[in-house]
């Protein structure tokens, strides 16, 4: 045992089969299963998403007021076709870098953070049909909580949303027409 150990520690691609191999293969098993209905790999699709959307917004205001309406939208639409191209091209890569750091990171830490016990009632959360009811009705609640919201608040809000694109695109005018 010491002798396996030993090699797994000393091996050169051994990090990921050290962390795997000090987590107890009861433990193994309940950490594979709440990771399969946990979905970290979302966690790379956000990583991913959030530049590109970013960029595509940032270009819309830099465009808004500069340039006709037509000639914005047909540039941020070639844009967004940039933008996709890196989400298509990205996502892939950054999912496999999370499914390579997953044993590095996640395994070990549910491993040495939570017991067998705690980790079979976690998996019992995470498998609950009242969970999984409660996570197909949070869309509807929430698109319901923000149509209240907006209902309730808009009015009194949308003046201060507009005063403050009004104040960028003020400040957006004046930077480029600055030399």
């Amino acid at each position: 045992m010491t002798s396996t150990l030993l090699q797994a520690q000393t091996a050169p691609a051994a990090p990921a089969q050290a962390a795997v191999a000090a987590v107890p293969p009861a433990k193994q098993v309940l950490i594979d299963r709440i990771l399969a209905l946990w979905h970290p790999e979302a966690v790379a699709m956000v990583m991913v998403q959030r530049p590109a959307a970013d960029a595509v917004q940032q270009a819309r205001i830099a465009l808004q007021g500069r340039v006709s309406a037509e000639k914005r939208d047909v540039t941020v639409k070639d844009i967004a076709v940039d933008a996709q191209r890196y989400v298509d091209e990205a996502t892939p890569l950054a999912q496999a870098a999370v499914r390579r750091q997953m044993p590095r990171t996640v395994v070990p830490m549910l491993a040495e953070n939570f017991s067998e016990d705690e980790l079979r009632q976690l998996l019992a959360m995470l498998e609950s049909p009242v969970k999984q009811k409660f996570e197909q009705w949070v869309p509807k609640l929430e698109r319901a909580l923000g149509e209240k919201t907006a209902e309730d608040a808009g009015a009194t809000i949308q003046p201060k949303l507009d005063t403050m694109k009004q104040a960028i695109a003020v400040k957006l005018r004046a930077a480029s027409m600055v030399p």
